[in-house]
């Protein structure tokens, strides 16, 4: 069976036709090279241009096996390509940076009707993704928290001291992750009300991923990528410095484990 990019770049699959999908030959080639995963709706697109039925389609739906869910898969795959990353959360401790009980916690309040086998799975999945941290090509994470993610009592007081020593632990630790709290005194910011991800490569353009509850965007235009990556700037210039940041998750971590 040909490749995805294979097909796209058969003989009678001009360059015309990669336009008319809005796509470029370059684009193509991220796929047959494994960097990026197609997209469904372009899948869809060079099959109607090429009349090749929906095998582009099926091919797309196999590349995009994921455990995790599906508007996260790509930003999942890029992170473990990525040279840096920056995080912002407002209420919440980074998913790379989560204890087992914390993330079983968010994820039973996400899911409050699934069974325990399904939840079991989630959890599993996230915490095999923070083994990216230990890989000897581990990027430099940059994350940035609200401090109310700090007082948010996910999963109980014993959860919460638990994942804030942990997350304290991270960043004491290892020197390729640097941690800054956004106080409360800060006032009103760009990324109020979600959460955004920076993934920055050495031969790529910067990617940004931005998520709410249920859903999941990456965005790739420059000039928003750039919009995002200023108002991450400001964000980190407005956080408590690493030293401070990192007495205040201690503080708040011994504040949860007091009786």
């Amino acid at each position: 069976m040909p490749s995805y990019a294979a097909c796209a770049r058969r003989p009678d699959c001009p360059r015309a036709s990669w336009s008319r999908a809005f796509c470029s030959g370059t684009y193509i080639g991220l796929f047959e090279a494994g960097e990026r995963r197609p997209q469904i709706e372009l899948s869809r697109s060079l099959d109607e241009l090429l009349g090749s039925g929906e095998h582009l389609q099926r091919l797309c739906r196999l590349a995009r096996t994921s455990k995790v869910a599906g508007y996260f898969a790509d930003a999942a795959e890029l992170q473990l390509q990525a040279s840096s990353i920056g995080s912002y959360t407002s209420m919440l401790v980074l998913g790379l940076l989560q204890t087992e009980s914390y993330a079983r916690a968010l994820t039973r309040a996400a899911h409050p009707f699934a069974a325990t086998d399904v939840i079991e799975g989630h959890v599993r999945t996230r915490m095999e993704r923070t083994s990216l941290l230990d890989s000897p090509t581990a990027p430099v994470l940059c994350v940035v928290l609200h401090e109310a993610a700090l007082l948010l009592p996910v999963g109980g007081n014993a959860v919460m001291a638990e994942q804030l020593s942990h997350l304290a632990e991270q960043t004491d630790f290892r020197p390729r992750i640097v941690t800054q709290v956004l106080p409360f005194s800060a006032g009103a910011h760009p990324f109020l009300h979600g959460s955004m991800t920076l993934m920055q490569f050495t031969d790529a353009p910067t990617v940004v991923y931005t998520e709410g509850a249920y859903s999941g965007q990456l965005v790739e235009e420059p000039l928003l990528v750039e919009r995002f990556r200023s108002a991450y700037d400001l964000a980190r210039a407005a956080a408590l410095s690493p030293e401070a940041s990192l007495q205040g998750i201690v503080s708040a971590a011994k504040e949860f484990a007091t009786p």
